[in-house]
Order: C-alpha cells, then structure tokens, then sequence
C-alpha cells in the first residue's frame, strides 16, 4: 500500500466498493468505528480493522447494531469523527439510535451496503428497498441526509462528502450503496490528502460560561464542544431548550423539532445533488440511482438508437429528494421511468413532485440481481407512446 505519513492511501489502486467505503471514511479524517459484521458490508469492517493502526484510529466490534450506533454517537460527542457499517436486518436494529443521533444533532455516517429483504432475505445479493427506511426508519419528525453511490470510485468520494455534510448540518449522514456496488472492483483514483476538501468541526469559540450546546448559529445549527473540554454538557432524546435540558412542553417541542426539519429542508438547494444526461430534448425521463443507473445508460442507448428521445437523471444525494427538479422537468415531458430493486419506494416520491403533470412508471425489481436493460427498455417505450 502507498500512504502518506498519516497512513493515507494516495494514488490509483484497485478496489472494491466496500474497501473504497473505508478508505474514504479514512481520508475524511474518520477515527472511531464501531460495527457487527453482516454481509455484505463486513468487507468496510475488515478493511477499517487492518488501516486503523496506521492511522491512530479506534476499531470497535459491538455485540450488536443497537450499541453499535450508540457507540457512534458517545464517540462523536467526545471529539472524533465516527462511522460504521450495516445491511438489512442490522439496518433495522440501528434506527432506534439514528432518530438519537438526529435528536442529539450528533454528526456521524453510517454506510448500509443493501442487500435482498425482507427479514434475513439475500444476504449476498443485491437490493435497494431501504430507500424509504432510510428517510423514515426511526420515528418522530426528524431530517436526514442520505447519498447513493454507483461505483467503487463514487463509494471513496462519498463517503467523504457524507463527513463533509455530517459536519456541516449537524446531522447523522448515510451512505446507500449495494451489494454489486459494494463487491464490484473498479480503478480508484485518491488524491493526496492536501486536495481533498474535509470539513472541519464546528466547535464553539465561547468560553464556558457563554455556551449553550443547542443555541442555533443564523443557519439554525448549533456550534459543538468535546467532552472533556471543560464546558457542561447536557444531551438528551428528551425534547430540550438551548440549554440541552429536557422541557416536556409543545412549546418547545415545536421549537425543537422545526428547527431540526427546516435546517435541511430550508437548506436543501445547498445539498442537493444529481446529474443528467440528454434531458434538453427528452420526451422521456428515466430516473435512478446506485447500481441501477449504471444499467439504465444501457437502455437508455438502446431507446436512443430507436428514435427515441429519453434522457437520465441520476439522483447522487436522495434525501433530500429533489423535488423542484421533478416538478420542473413534469411540465416538459411524457413520463418518467423510474428504475429502482424494489417494488416501488422512490417511484412515488417522484410520482408525488410531478403533481399529476407527468406519469411515473415503475421497472421493479425484487432483488437479487440487476435488471436487464430489456425490461427498462419495454417501459421506455411505454412510456413515449
């Protein structure tokens, strides 16, 4: 392996996505892992296992996924930068601790590596129906920020986007990759670590006496402190004032909870990422994402040498979804082709942003592999009837 002094892997290397998970978790400056094994993400484990000794970093098996995302947010609180890894069922176990972790405004990143469900399901083959899991998997009214790689490159450079926007928005950030993403070797380029953008802490310049943990900044998050510091903590799931002291009001708990829904939804355009391709003339929009956008280019070109006047969009940040990009594309085109493993979850937040202007046709698919191209094709074609 070619590190830099800190133990950084730089230049081109062949990799897996799961191996490229942990090795960008690594260059965003991640230092504490705590984590089960379960296939098939166990590969980032293994690999954050071997690399952590050559960077200082803290390497944590958990008895279970409940402690291990505890274990994430005590880590965040006292000062490191903490991540772990999961699929399905131990997805499942962790959303008790992710609505914590959103309630505490703890920034950390968890990488769900989506295999075939429900229950124990595929463990070793593909799926992508935790997408609404993901949003709306713990209960209560709370944001998150999720983003969905499509290959071994994109797993090391989101990983470290999902530390970037952890930091930023106060938020636990996941990362939505697969089974073939994640098993899949590609070339993977990393750049020596003074070119990589990594988002520092935002800790609090006050002194002790003025500091309150949950004051909002004018963007509506809080500046943080490390444990340890010399400033008084208090952190809770109960609803809290600026204090972090539990107030068991609706008064508060209107002020609480706004605040944490709106300071993504207000700030959604800022974190709102995709990429498109051929939309200027398209009659047809297919939308996608991980695994299944790498498939959709195949169709796609096969619907294109027919005549057919279809483009891509390709959702690289989910949630947020991008709603104003759906509703504006509804007033221009037939209908949209939505590609997902599943039988229908993002489908219907597209169907819901078109606002009845533009159909939404689903390709399913169950999991345990891809799609054919052929399948996608037929709807296409469907669709520009």
């Amino acid at each position: 392996m070619k590190a830099d002094p800190k133990g950084v892997l730089t230049g081109e290397h062949y990799l897996d996505g799961d191996h490229a998970c942990a090795e960008g978790g690594l260059a965003a400056g991640c230092r504490f892992f705590a984590g089960y094994p379960i296939t098939p993400s166990t590969e980032v484990a293994e690999r954050i296992a071997e690399r952590f000794p050559m960077v200082g970093g803290i390497f944590i098996q958990m008895e279970d996924e409940l402690a291990s995302m505890c274990a994430l947010i005590g880590a965040s609180w006292a000062g490191a930068k903490s991540m772990s890894v999961t699929s399905g069922p131990g997805f499942s176990l962790m959303m008790e601790n992710l609505g914590l972790a959103a309630m505490m405004e703890t920034p950390c990143v968890l990488v769900n590596v989506q295999r075939g469900g429900p229950s124990t399901g595929l463990p070793t083959l593909p799926g992508q129906a935790d997408m609404m899991q993901a949003r709306w998997g713990s209960h209560g009214d709370y944001e998150i920020i999720a983003i969905s790689p499509s290959s071994p490159q994109e797993c090391f450079d989101f990983v470290i986007d999902a530390f970037n926007l952890s930091e930023q928005w106060r938020v636990p950030v996941l990362v939505m990759t697969d089974e073939c993403v994640g098993h899949m070797t590609e070339k993977v380029v990393i750049p020596p670590a003074y070119e990589i953008e990594v988002v520092p802490r935002r800790y609090t310049t006050l002194p002790p006496s003025e500091y309150l943990p949950y004051r909002p900044d004018p963007d509506m998050v809080p500046q943080m402190i490390k444990a340890g510091d010399g400033y008084r903590i208090h952190t809770t799931g109960l609803t809290h004032d600026e204090r972090g002291y539990p107030v068991m009001s609706a008064e508060c708990q209107e002020q609480l909870v706004r605040r944490l829904v709106e300071k993504i939804r207000l700030h959604a355009d800022q974190i709102i990422r995709f990429e498109e391709d051929e939309i200027e003339d398209a009659d047809v929009v297919v939308v996608s994402y991980g695994i299944s956008s790498r498939v959709a280019v195949r169709a796609i070109a096969l619907a294109r040498k027919e005549g057919i006047k279809v483009g891509h969009l390709r959702l690289i940040v989910v949630w947020p979804f991008p709603e104003k990009r759906i509703h504006e594309l509804a007033k221009k085109i037939k209908a949209f082709v939505v590609v997902e493993i599943n039988y229908g979850q993002m489908v219907y937040e597209v169907e819901r942003c078109a606002h009845g202007q533009a159909e939404a046709i689903l390709v399913p698919h169950g999991g345990g592999w891809v799609h054919d191209p052929a399948d996608i094709l037929e709807k296409i074609k469907e669709a520009a009837r």
